[in-house]
């Protein structure tokens, strides 16, 4: 992957892949998949500057697993791997790591 770097409060996420089977075995078909609501961050930019000019970092990091609103971001294709630009404020919660 092309080394992308996120300016202010972005992050780079590479969400996760749709899911190809229901619980029951059912396959769904391309056009019938659910957008996925989580990924994992690939970038994060250092963090915003405050208005009264002071720096406030990131609280997710490269390799954090988040949740997101389902139609968060930008969409982007680097190197032919999709990927989603979204401001930190649409991460809704950090999952633990399996």
């Amino acid at each position: 992957m092309t080394t992308l770097k996120p300016l202010a409060d972005r992050v780079v996420v590479k969400p996760a892949p749709a899911e190809e089977k229901t619980k029951g075995g059912i396959i769904v078909p391309d056009t019938a998949k659910e957008k996925p609501v989580w990924g994992e961050v690939v970038a994060a930019g250092p963090g915003r500057v405050s208005d009264d000019g002071k720096h406030i970092a990131m609280e997710v990091k490269v390799g954090d697993r988040v949740l997101y609103g389902k139609y968060s971001g930008t969409e982007v294709t680097i190197d032919g791997e999709e990927l989603l630009i979204m401001r930190e404020s649409d991460i809704f919660a950090v999952m633990p790591k399996k």
